[in-house]
């Protein structure tokens, strides 16, 4: 059966869903992780576990498109949180690295991170926050 404009509810549509809840944890971020946006967070993140990349992966490592990982990175260089440098073996990338107080905010700031995770899965049973984990990974 075929439904039609009439049956469509905005409220039981994924995409809508999907952006209230990732509007919901970003506000829930903002509360545990000062000073840095979930982009920028998620910039530190990578730097710290896979140490320094060219701006072009880790732009892919971190979803973003070229411009949002270039603006990223400039206000993270800003923060004096990230280096960058041209890379030795080919001059058209470039390398974003961790400066010491990069390391040192992500240190910290993983805390808040943690807790912004557990206050967004809150609402569900721990069965169901693996769940949703689990489903979402496997949407991306």
């Amino acid at each position: 059966m075929t439904r039609g404009p009439k049956d469509y509810r905005l409220s039981d549509q994924v995409g809508f869903n999907l952006r209230r809840a990732n509007q919901r944890h970003v506000a829930i971020f903002a509360r545990h992780v000062a000073g840095l946006t979930p982009t920028q967070f998620a910039v530190l993140a990578r730097l710290y576990e896979r140490g320094a990349l060219s701006q072009n992966l880790l732009g892919r490592l971190t979803a973003m498109d070229s411009a949002t990982i270039k603006g990223v990175v400039e206000r993270l260089g800003t923060k004096g949180l990230v280096t960058t440098r041209q890379d030795t073996e080919d001059r058209r990338l470039r390398q974003v690295e961790l400066t010491p107080a990069g390391r040192s905010l992500f240190e910290t700031a993983h805390q808040g991170a943690m807790e912004a995770r557990r206050e967004t899965l809150e609402p569900l049973s721990a069965e169901e926050a693996a769940l949703l984990e689990m489903l979402l990974a496997k949407l991306v």
